[in-house]
């Protein structure tokens, strides 16, 4: 029993390793765990005193991975985060300058996914002695400033620690930040290199044990009812199913809702692989990277109700997906998402509020031949992907959506599957048929902040949180050329995860973009690019590449081949690559329409052209209001 009063003097970093040790979470399952389950690092001189002198004294406590590559530990952080379903958070530190720097867009990627993540960023001196130091990039204007400061933007809290005894009034809200669903996000803590040595005489009782669980808020009575009131009055609603219902864990909820009442159900990206993909109310994924089967009921319904979503523009198809006199409700932990649009909002936990909405709606139920038509018009969409996966000719290169077909085949409901930038996004929100169980998700694209090179490093994180089962990650040959280095700290920890790269010859979604609205090929394709290497079609290696970093390799020109080499790789004890050339010319396309910069003024007619029809489509949406 802690004495009232008590003290231990500890250096700050001690403290703030003893305090995250005390940290435990409750997972879906009920299991307790760690919050903190361990630490992506990469040391410098400011941080591997200080912090790293108290990491390793923790020992197994709080585990440490080395990263190659700051940004790569910490999209790994974030990969974990979401395989987690928030549950647990990865810290991830590095050194002042450019170290810390790096972590900046893996923030961003968390930031914008609202998903937890903890940087603790070293920093110059407190003490401002020795200024200027190494790395240190000086502000004229601000002597106080530092690099650190540019992570303000992209933090749901943002400290820097200039005296240890900060640490007791700021690290309970770095746990409110982390483990609030309506608030969740990254947490920035920067701490200069002098004061992480600084000791102090820290409370014994701010490191008791502490378990999180995850608050779930009712909503307003007044709100159910005004929700419930516009939903009876609806003849075709339509019931979308957002990323805020998996982090709820309240699949159940949504089909128990759908399922009294008729109501047909659309996934968003981060919604994905959470309800059976068979049953009979699921029209399919939504938006541009969904299906035209969800988005032909969108445009016909007279209520969305969405459920844990932020709406975005992917999903909504630059807001044209709906109809426009279709009421919105919207059901969200944070009501900054529940009122966008002019939604009737619903704040609170989406598990609770859909269990609260179910009785308000008494008997109620759509025309029934809108109840019928989310199951026909789905089967249409599943047979397009069907054709879009058959054999074609063995002398073609494999599509995209071939690549996934082949994965979906061999999925099993343990596995998992991710990827995040390019054209795979779209093959594989669009294309994949959910394996698992309800509420257990098996799926991670990270499209909110759409950021290439997450793909591997999220795969490492996510192979962490996941032992059992196979973690595949899905790429291309862009993606993988910008961050890679996280295939060697999976070798290294002994995580194990099969990433299939297609090697597409250079960035060719966006080539499709471009193209697409009448610009010349430029700079995306490699043949397109200049020097007299892209002249040649000079193509990398990858499967060298990826065996000099210790991954097991396999190769595919066909998608026969692609079968056997992906079987061999997920009974890899290793982590393993499969390397595919694929097709830049095919595209599952969804229908739906997206706003893009099209110039005004153009020397080239074709862009001229697409201007036009842009301007002629975004008239018609004004019109439809």
């Amino acid at each position: 029993m802690t004495t009232p009063g008590a003290t231990v003097r500890l250096t700050t970093a001690q403290a703030l390793v003893r305090w995250l040790i005390a940290q435990g979470s409750e997972l879906v399952d009920g299991r307790r765990v760690p919050l903190f389950p361990g630490v992506f690092a990469i040391f410098g001189h400011g941080n591997v005193l200080g912090l790293g002198d108290a990491l390793h004294e923790a020992g197994g406590r709080l585990p440490v991975w080395r990263g190659q590559n700051e940004q790569g530990m910490a999209l790994a952080a974030v990969g974990h985060a979401r395989a987690t379903q928030r549950r647990q958070v990865m810290v991830a530190t590095s050194s002042i300058g450019p170290g810390a720097l790096n972590m900046v867009t893996a923030a961003g990627v968390a930031h914008a996914n609202r998903l937890p993540l903890l940087l603790l960023v070293g920093d110059t001196f407190a003490s401002r002695a020795p200024d200027p130091v190494l790395q240190q990039v000086e502000h004229f204007h601000d002597p106080g400033g530092t690099v650190n400061d540019a992570f303000r933007s992209v933090s749901r809290y943002w400290d820097r620690i200039t005296r240890p005894e900060q640490l007791i009034a700021t690290l309970p809200q770095v746990a409110r930040v982390l483990t609030d669903p309506a608030d969740c996000g990254p947490v920035t803590l920067a701490l200069p290199q002098d004061v992480q040595a600084q000791a102090y005489d820290f409370p014994v009782a701010m490191f008791a044990p502490r378990l999180h669980r995850p608050v779930r808020p009712r909503p307003d009575l007044g709100e159910l009812a005004d929700a419930a009131a516009l939903v009876r009055a609806a003849a075709r609603p339509l019931l979308v199913v957002g990323g805020g219902v998996r982090y709820a864990d309240a699949a159940a909820e949504v089909l128990a809702l759908a399922e009294a009442h008729g109501v047909p159900f659309a996934e968003t990206v981060a919604g994905r692989t959470l309800l059976p993909h068979e049953h009979p109310l699921h029209a399919g994924p939504l938006g541009i990277t969904g299906s035209a089967s969800a988005n032909a009921l969108a445009a016909d319904a007279d209520l969305i109700l969405a459920v844990g979503t932020r709406l975005q523009d992917f999903t909504t198809a630059s807001w044209t997906v709906f109809a426009a006199d279709a009421r919105l409700v919207s059901i969200n932990a944070a009501r900054f998402d529940a009122v966008k649009r002019g939604a009737a909002p619903v704040t609170g936990d989406a598990r609770e509020a859909l269990r609260e909405l179910g009785p308000l709606l008494g008997d109620w139920h759509p025309d029934p031949a809108w109840t019928a038509r989310a199951a026909s018009e789905r089967r249409a969409w599943d047979d397009t992907i069907d054709a879009l996966r058959a054999p074609g000719d063995p002398a073609d290169l494999p599509t995209y959506a071939q690549v996934v077909g082949v994965v979906n085949r061999a999925a099993g409901p343990r596995d998992y599957v991710l990827t995040a930038a390019g054209g795979l996004p779209g093959e594989l929100v669009g294309g994949w048929r959910s394996v698992g169980a309800v509420g257990a998700p098996t799926m991670d694209v990270e499209y909110g902040f759409s950021c290439m090179g997450y793909e591997i490093a999220g795969a490492w994180g996510a192979a962490m949180a996941r032992p059992e089962g196979v973690v595949t990650t899905l790429l291309g040959d862009g993606s993988y050329l910008m961050l890679n280095s996280e295939v060697y700290s999976a070798v290294l920890s002994g995580h194990r995860f099969v990433a299939v790269v297609c090697d597409n010859g250079g960035y060719a979604v966006i080539a499709r973009l471009q193209e697409g609205q009448g610009a010349a090929p430029f700079n995306n394709m490699i043949t397109d690019c200049r020097g007299p290497g892209a002249a040649a079609d000079h193509r990398v290696d990858f499967a060298a590449h990826a065996a000099a970093l210790g991954a097991e390799v396999f190769t595919a020109d066909t998608v026969a081949d692609l079968e056997k080499a992906y079987a061999a790789a997920r009974a890899s004890r290793r982590p393993a690559v499969v390397v595919v050339r694929t097709s830049p010319d095919h595209w599952t396309e969804s229908g739906a329409w997206w706003e893009v910069g099209v110039p005004e003024l153009s020397a080239r007619p074709e862009v001229t052209a697409a201007r036009r029809r842009m301007d002629e489509a975004r008239a018609e949406r004004a019109a439809r209001g």
